[in-house]
């Protein structure tokens, strides 16, 4: 199946999306959060799509696209995760996986506004592979890694590097600002996916490529990450894990190029669709 969450922010109502089309299954009731997943929703959702088919109505178009999660207890990242990527940000490649948090508060729909924030010149784009977690996990086995996965969501890990790099203290303060975090369009399920080592990732900015990737050249792959990250916390249903970012992001160029009031940032990956983003200054 394919998530999505649709309506004004804040009050969305939850979908799925069939071929091309969306629809409302708002009769299912809740939201697609942690309380969903612990309940074995996506099985009873399955089942709720499948008795009532014929009945379905479709979203309208041009209807806002929410993130197809509800606000996650945590959204965690993966830094330095292609080797590409560590080499143009002069980093040196990591042996075991660097983790930071986003702000669930940086949560926004996939084609939401990127907001530039006060006092930023350094905002940067990253495209990630995110994965959403099913069931509570601690200490998982790597070999048992993706019984705890629900499914995967293309992730725009938006940065701003001054705050990140040169502001002191951890990269978090750089990562969790508001509209920070576009996920979407859509939640893929497992079963959607045939093989999450061969995601074609790229990101565009005003038409221009700047990042092609893909997931086979992670230096750590997903099971071994859900099993690291659960080492350390508890992940909760609804929990999501973005992978990390292939080169090309700004900071990586000679001079950088940072976002600019105007832009517009669109990004895709195998399976997971295609968001798109258009960049404007903060205002009081």
């Amino acid at each position: 199946m394919k998530l999505i969450r649709y309506g004004d922010p804040g009050r969305e109502q939850i979908g799925v999306q069939l071929g091309d089309i969306n629809y409302d299954v708002s009769a299912f009731g809740g939201d697609y959060n942690e309380a969903f997943f612990e309940d074995n929703g996506l099985a009873r959702l399955d089942e709720f799509v499948k008795a009532n088919a014929d009945r379905l109505i479709p979203v309208p178009e041009g209807t806002r696209l929410g993130s197809p999660i509800a606000r996650p207890s945590k959204i965690l990242c993966i830094g330095l995760n292609y080797r590409d990527h560590a080499e143009e940000t002069g980093a040196q490649i990591p042996t075991e996986p660097i983790i930071f948090m986003k702000s669930t508060t940086s949560l926004s729909g996939p084609y939401d506004d990127i907001i530039i924030p006060k006092n930023s010149t350094k905002t940067d784009w990253e495209v990630e592979f995110g994965i959403v977690i099913g069931k509570k996990a601690t200490y998982v086995e790597e070999s048992a890694a993706f019984d705890y996965v629900a499914g995967y969501v293309l992730h725009n890990d938006v940065s701003e590097r001054e705050f990140q790099l040169e502001r002191g203290g951890t990269w978090d303060k750089g990562k969790g600002c508001d509209t920070f975090a576009p996920i979407g369009p859509f939640l893929a399920t497992k079963d959607e996916i045939e093989d999450i080592n061969n995601i074609r990732l790229w990101l565009t900015v005003n038409g221009k490529t700047y990042q092609d990737g893909n997931t086979k050249n992670l230096i750590f792959s997903v099971p071994f990450i859900i099993s690291y990250v659960s080492q350390f916390m508890t992940l909760l249903p609804g929990d999501v894990i973005s992978t990390g970012t292939p080169a090309g992001v700004g900071l990586g160029f000679n001079p950088p190029i940072y976002l600019q009031p105007g832009d517009v940032v669109e990004l895709g990956a195998d399976g997971l669709g295609v968001s798109r983003q258009t960049v404007k200054a903060y205002q009081s």
